[in-house]
This record gives structure tokens, C-alpha cells and sequence, in this order.
């Protein structure tokens, strides 16, 4: 440990021991962190507003809803019902779909077939 952090630890325990931190607002209640300190300073407002308002971006409600899903699966799984599963995991399958396209985006360029063919083309002319 560096002397700077013994010294601060040493501090810190000197204040505990003196019962400094006991009358703290929250003492004994766990704490809400909200990070956004990697969040430029101009978006972290506008954040939050959407934070509060309950907006989610895609993918985490996409994943969110593939989970309740698997969950509803497996319980009419459990309870016998063939077709609400079968309709389910349709369903779920499609989510999961989404999600993997939703995570590849358009994917590379040299994936589409009519810019594949092109290129591979030309490198033969060469």
C-alpha cells in the first residue's frame, strides 16, 4: 500500500473509531449508485430523463422479454400445455433472431453478396 492510501485508511478508521460517520443521512441503508461518470457531461441530464421515464434501450428490453419468455416456456412445459409452449418458443426463437441482429448490425459490407461477387471480380483480374 502506497503511504498516501495508509494514510487516508488510517484516517478513515480514526473518524469510525470517533463515531464521525454514525449520524450520516442513509447511515445503515444501502446505497443507489448511479454511475455515469464515463457519460459526456452534456448527454448525462438527458440520460437520466429517459432513465426516469423508464426507456430502456433496445437490446436490454429485448433481452429482458426473451427472459420472461424462456421463463413462460418453461413453465407451460412443466404444466403440459403443447401448444401455448409451441406458440412460446416460436415466439422466443423470433426474439432471439432479433436480438442477433439487432447485436451484427448490417454486418461487414464485404457479406453482401452482390459487393462479394463484384470484389472477388476484380481481384481476379488482377
Amino acid at each position: 500500500m502506497l503511504l498516501l492510501d495508509q494514510l487516508a485508511e488510517a484516517r478513515i478508521v480514526e473518524a469510525m473509531e470517533a463515531g464521525v460517520f454514525d449520524d450520516l443521512p442513509g447511515a445503515g441503508k444501502p446505497l443507489r449508485l448511479d454511475d455515469d461518470s464515463l457519460v459526456a457531461p452534456d448527454l448525462r441530464m438527458a440520460l437520466r430523463v429517459l432513465k426516469n421515464a423508464g426507456y430502456v434501450p433496445p437490446e436490454v428490453g429485448l433481452r429482458r422479454e426473451i427472459h420472461e419468455l424462456g421463463q413462460l416456456v418453461e413453465a407451460l412445459e412443466r404444466a403440459g400445455d403443447e401448444d401455448g409452449r409451441e406458440q412460446a418458443a416460436r415466439r422466443l426463437g423470433l426474439l432471439r433472431l432479433r436480438l442477433d441482429l439487432l447485436h451484427r448490425g448490417d454486418g461487414p459490407l464485404f457479406l453482401d453478396p452482390a459487393y462479394r461477387q463484384s470484389l472477388l471480380h476484380r481481384l481476379e483480374r488482377r
